[in-house]
């Protein structure tokens, strides 16, 4: 893997990143509160679900529809080379 494609790939994990938590800020700006007890685990776990849900309707949507890749911050995914292999 050269240099840009691993700049891309990290581009590619990380805006969902942070579209996820900008997501779950949002709604608790909006005033979807959880309950005091449970608030930093149910926060965890919510804005991992949202990471989650967005990475994988943006990747599935991106495969029938390439332009969808610029929701993952570049619209070109990354080229892996399989380097297990020796000739």
């Amino acid at each position: 893997m050269n240099l840009n494609d691993y700049l891309l790939s990290l581009i590619r994990t990380y805006v969902p990143l942070v579209v996820g938590v900008a997501l779950t800020w949002a709604a608790r700006r909006w005033g979807v509160v959880l309950p005091e007890d449970l608030s930093a685990q149910a926060t965890m776990l919510t804005t991992g679900l949202v990471v989650a849900v967005y990475y994988g309707l943006v990747r599935g949507l991106e495969m029938r529809w390439p332009r969808f890749g610029k929701l993952l911050g570049a619209s070109k995914p990354p080229a892996y080379v399989d380097t297990s292999r020796t000739s």
